[in-house]
């Protein structure tokens, strides 16, 4: 199994010089399983660019498994312009959660982006078999010789973090994750409560993830920055370490990257929190993902 970068930037597209090692396309990952099964992970406008490598490629036809996290912009926008979507013959089948305030299902994610105030073609204008697949919350999903499971992580909407099994080689991505908090203060009649509700959540998102060859995490953050970003549902450098230690893993992917910030203020936010974990990490290999990085597990 392999997997490949093809965006890394958080919340926004930030393109340009101060961005051009790292990247400054939205979240998207290719992965392949050993029979080379393609199984994507997000569709941010990284996913633009995989279409057209696939294209290049020669390909035909494509078959594309697309597996979206949650349905914040950032995450979605490359969908349309996936260009597999326009070849005939080609069968792209895009899999998420429902809404649980509406109860819309993943097909909701594209119906919306190709309402004709958004968009200029319709899905019945695409040439390509879609399908929609409505995942269940702890659902193991069979892709080619690939499984995909999946588990609810720390975001303001419901956001799948996803596990890929394949062959005895194991990745897991968070997708957007803020890690849990007690939202009462001690004393409050709620914070017992709470504080076992985080403690499950966070048990059960460890459990998924215990002893993955590699963890791709939500790093959008510095431990100083935190304090004035609580609750929008994303996590730090040192938040990221922590997990990728307590739960065995043996690499980490340090992706998400902050929009604002240029490649060498990444750089540097990254030596400074490698500096101080050094003496913790354990054999632990850490990296800052980019665009184009490949990894063979």
């Amino acid at each position: 199994m392999k997997f490949k970068f093809w965006g890394v930037r958080g919340s926004i597209p930030s393109p340009g010089p101060r961005t051009v090692r790292y990247g400054g396309n939205t979240t998207c990952i290719e992965v392949r399983s050993d029979d080379g099964t393609l199984i994507v992970l997000d569709g941010g406008t990284g996913l633009f660019c995989l279409a057209q490598a696939l294209v290049a490629s020669g390909q035909r036809p494509i078959d594309a498994n697309i597996f979206i996290t949650h349905s914040h912009w950032d995450h979605i926008h490359g969908l349309p312009f996936f260009t597999p979507l326009f070849i005939r013959g080609s069968r792209v089948c895009l899999h998420g959660v429902s809404d649980p305030e509406t109860g819309n299902g993943i097909e909701h994610v594209m119906g919306v982006q190709l309402q004709n105030s958004y968009f200029p073609v319709s899905e019945t204008q695409m040439g390509a078999t879609i399908e929609y697949v409505t995942l269940q919350v702890g659902e193991a999903f069979a892709v080619g010789d690939a499984v995909v499971q999946n588990v609810v992580m720390g975001h303001p909407v419901t956001d799948l973090g996803y596990r890929i099994d394949c062959n005895g080689k194991s990745m897991f991505f968070t997708g957007d994750h803020e890690p849990l908090y007690n939202l009462y203060p001690e004393g409050h009649p709620e914070h017992g409560a709470c504080a076992a509700h985080v403690a499950e959540r966070t048990a059960a998102i460890d459990a998924m993830v215990r002893g993955v060859d590699a963890l791709v995490a939500d790093c959008s953050y510095t431990a100083a920055e935190y304090p004035s970003k609580l609750g929008w549902g994303h996590g730090t450098f040192d938040s990221a370490l922590a997990m990728a230690l307590r739960v065995g893993a043996k690499r980490l992917y340090c992706t998400h990257h902050e929009p604002t910030r240029s490649d060498d203020e990444l750089e540097a936010v990254f030596a400074e929190v490698m500096a101080r974990h050094a003496p913790l990490l354990n054999g632990l290999q850490v990296f800052l993902a980019y665009e184009g990085l490949e990894v063979v597990l």
